[in-house]
């Protein structure tokens, strides 16, 4: 079984109805490049502040909007907390110009209505925000809008983009608005993580070479050939594992929470689907919105300071609680 039919194997059993549009839009961001380390690590960001920022991060959007907006919005809900978000009159969300880093870790689209207005939330937040404060991390299902030939299935969001489309999220990719990973206070931000350690800046730059590997190719006779190369060539970053799609040696968009050991690096990931925020040793895993869909509460986001790791969860009858991760 070649690792196309892997791929589509694996997912025959993930159903969703998109109603958008079958012409998908990749993040449009017309800010500057973002450089290393400004790219890679709050590191770089506290370096120009007087208090170092706190981290906020969401995962597994899967372009639903709504409860997006409501995930971000419970920082304003909870007295201890500035906002991370406003939100205007007609509904959406901008940047609140407060001392946040907002990582969006992967799988902004697929699955859910709004995957457009998905992508244009996270580019507006992006432009409005200082350079370097907002993150977004290569998910699985961003994945394949590099390389949608793995997946020969309609109603995908991801996998309906245009060339012209796909090389304008590769140029997301380069000039970093778009990472393989970001790197925290006590924890870095991936979004299926990794079981051994790696360096951020090394991955990031291995996605931009990636990208740029791909992009020429993207419309020519050459563009599936380069698509099935990549993972590869790019293991630790785009590889989707060798016996089975998640497995123990896939890569750092692919790999199932059940093969990350407790011993593994401190990290925070989304990708795999929970009812709560999960914890297993130096594991933390954020995938909750869709569990709780059918929930008035549930989701949530957490929040990285350089001496803890919260997890900020909307309650289902009211009110925004918090829990210790570390």
């Amino acid at each position: 079984m070649n690792g196309g039919d892997r791929l589509q194997n694996e997912y025959q059993d993930y159903s969703f109805h998109s109603e958008q549009p079958t012409t998908a839009m990749p993040i449009s961001v017309e800010s500057e490049p973002i450089p290393s380390p400004l790219r890679d690590a709050v590191e770089a960001v506290s370096a120009i502040e007087s208090k170092p920022p706190a981290i906020v991060s969401i995962s597994d959007i899967h372009g639903y909007l709504t409860e997006a907006r409501d995930t971000l919005m419970t920082l304003r809900d909870h007295p201890e907390y500035e906002p991370v978000v406003t939100v205007d009159d007609e509904g959406r969300l901008h940047w609140a110009d407060e001392n946040y880093v907002l990582v969006f870790n992967g799988d902004l689209v697929d699955r859910g209505p709004d995957n457009e207005a998905v992508l244009e939330m996270v580019a507006r937040l992006t432009e409005e925000a200082p350079p370097g404060r907002v993150r977004v991390t290569l998910g699985n299902h961003e994945w394949m809008i590099m390389m949608p030939n793995k997946f020969q299935r309609v109603n995908w969001y991801s996998t309906e983009t245009t060339n012209a489309e796909r090389r304008e999220y590769l140029e997301r990719i380069a000039d970093g608005h778009v990472v393989a990973a970001y790197d925290g206070y006590s924890v870095t931000y991936a979004h299926a993580g990794a079981r051994e350690p790696y360096d951020v800046s090394t991955v990031n730059d291995s996605l931009v070479e990636a990208a740029a590997e791909l992009k020429p190719a993207i419309g020519t006779p050459e563009d599936s050939a380069v698509q099935s190369i990549l993972p590869e060539e790019y293991p630790a970053v785009l590889g989707t594992g060798d016996r089975a799609v998640k497995g123990p040696d896939a890569g750092l968009a692919w790999i199932h929470f059940k093969h990350l050991p407790a011993d593994a690096p401190p990290q925070v990931v989304g990708h795999t689907r929970h009812r709560k925020p999960q914890t297993k040793g130096n594991v933390h895993c954020q995938d909750v919105l869709q569990d709780n869909l059918e929930s008035a509460g549930g989701h949530g986001v957490f929040i990285e300071t350089p001496d803890s790791l919260t997890a900020l969860i909307r309650e289902a009858e009211q009110g925004v609680s918090t829990h210790s991760l570390t």
